[in-house]
């Protein structure tokens, strides 16, 4: 967990980390950097991108779709998509391999567990 967080700190600083006391290299375990396993969310501010979670996200969309903001959370039987902006609320509740809509924002399930979405949105509008 120590090693996790300094790779994470240098990804976020860019700073050469320092060797972690007591973390032996190859002590059986892999280390994904954080960076690495992190949705874009800015990529989905138009609507359209690929996504897979591990915790639920929030994140700003284009007004023209009639929302500023889209918060996504699951469980290992659905998803909520919520889309909220000023004075509008709407939601969709999805499970795997279904499709719908929030506000003109298309969301499809490919594929879901207890600890992971993979969601692909699409304009629709």
């Amino acid at each position: 967990m120590i090693a996790a967080s300094v790779l994470l700190a240098t990804a976020l600083t860019g700073l050469p980390s320092a060797p972690v006391p007591g973390a032996a290299a190859g002590a059986g375990t892999s280390v994904v950097p954080a960076a690495a396993t992190a949705p874009n969310l800015r990529a989905c501010h138009d609507g359209r991108c690929s996504l897979t979670l591990r915790k639920s996200v929030s994140f700003r969309v284009s007004s023209r779709f009639g929302i500023t903001r889209l918060a996504i959370s699951f469980t290992g039987h659905s998803v909520r998509v919520k889309g909220t902006g000023p004075g509008v609320s709407s939601q969709a509740l999805l499970g795997e391999g279904t499709t719908g809509s929030v506000n003109g924002i298309g969301v499809r399930v490919l594929s879901l567990s207890s600890g992971k979405a993979v969601l692909r949105l699409t304009p629709v509008r």
